[in-house]
């Protein structure tokens, strides 16, 4: 059995390794990583082989972490991310260059029928309809899209999304509330089997399907960085968060709204923003949360976009794509019937 993990940050860590009567044998632990001093590679594959293959990636780690000798240093991967490798080759986890990706970045559609397509087209992969998708919002409108167990109330001021013309939506993914104005976003959604994520924990699965992202940013003189558990951050602020949700059909939704633009007292005034949570943030200003793209790049919105592109298709592959006509009907059909319900927006009051 073969098993790969990219180490968000970090370096490619690659095991290979047999089971034989239900325990790990044959254990090899390589990859690009740094390791010293040079003894200490065959101590972890010794750790490592013997162990049941039932053992989870925290306790693989653990023997990892108790084989190491005193003073060794690891650069560039931990023996957490031998555990997530050790994991990914007993499940067979798939990798990104096993796939035929599309990207698919096509003109505004409404904030509701964006939440329907993310629905429709992660149903799609997990049926085996559709590969595995990159698909890129384009909006022009303003809405508040809150996730699934918010509490409507405790997160919209009601006047303030009446005085801006902010439409308010509901996602099937968890998460905060994002605040999209229109033309001052980027938000981009994966449609992935789970094979890509596991022997993964949640948090794992966060920072690695955002990988290519931190490298695009990098590219552009930000210095970006995942912080726990689900934001894209940076020294100047915070960039963007991402939210996930699993269909338990096979495919996983995954996806990000980074700020370009951001009007922070517009945001305020239509966003509940407790005093709780800001210092929670570390912030006394709403309105300096998040770090607009814009000021740290001084590019346009689109020239970022197609960074962000050009990045994903050098690191995987890709081509163009679109959204089927027949996806699209379904997609409107979920608007009228569930997104653009009260019954469905006031599902937590």
């Amino acid at each position: 059995m073969h098993g790969e993990y990219k180490v968000p940050g970090g370096k490619l860590v690659v095991v290979d390794l047999e089971v034989v009567d239900g325990s790990i044998r044959e254990f090899r632990l390589a990859g690009d990583f740094f390791l010293e001093p040079d003894d200490a590679l065959p101590l972890i594959d010794q750790a490592v082989d013997g162990l049941p293959a039932t053992t989870d990636a925290a306790g693989i780690a653990a023997a990892v972490r108790g084989a190491l000798p005193e003073g060794a240093v690891l650069l560039g991967f931990t023996p957490e991310s031998v555990g997530v490798a050790v994991r990914r080759a007993l499940s067979r986890a798939s990798t990104w260059q096993e796939y035929d990706w599309e990207i698919v970045h096509e003109g505004p559609v409404s904030p509701n029928e964006h939440l329907a397509l993310d629905q429709v087209l992660t149903e799609e992969v997990g049926a085996g309809r559709r590969g595995p998708t990159l698909r890129i919002w384009e909006w022009d409108q303003p809405a508040v899209v809150i996730g699934s167990f918010q509490s409507l109330k405790n997160e919209v001021d009601p006047e303030g999304a009446a005085k801006y013309g902010v439409e308010v939506v509901r996602r099937i993914s968890g998460g905060g509330a994002m605040f999209m104005d229109a033309g001052a976003i980027i938000t981009y959604s994966l449609y992935v089997p789970t094979d890509l994520v596991q022997g993964m924990t949640f948090a794992d699965s966060y920072a690695y399907l955002d990988e290519w992202v931190i490298e695009a940013l990098k590219s552009l003189g930000i210095e970006a960085y995942y912080q726990p558990l689900n934001d894209i951050a940076s020294a100047s602020g915070k960039i963007g968060g991402a939210a996930q949700k699993r269909l338990g059909t096979g495919a996983l939704l995954h996806h990000v709204t980074m700020s370009y633009d951001m009007d922070g007292q517009k945001m305020v005034e239509v966003l509940r923003i407790g005093r709780e949570k800001m210092s929670d943030k570390g912030t006394t200003s709403a309105a300096k949360r998040v770090d607009p793209l814009r000021s740290q790049t001084g590019l346009a919105r689109a020239e970022i976009i197609e960074r962000l592109i050009g990045t994903f298709t050098s690191m995987y592959g890709a081509r163009e794509g679109h959204v089927t006509e027949a996806e699209r009907a379904r997609a409107r059909e979920l608007v009228a019937t569930k997104f653009a319900t009260q019954e469905w927006l006031e599902r937590v009051p």
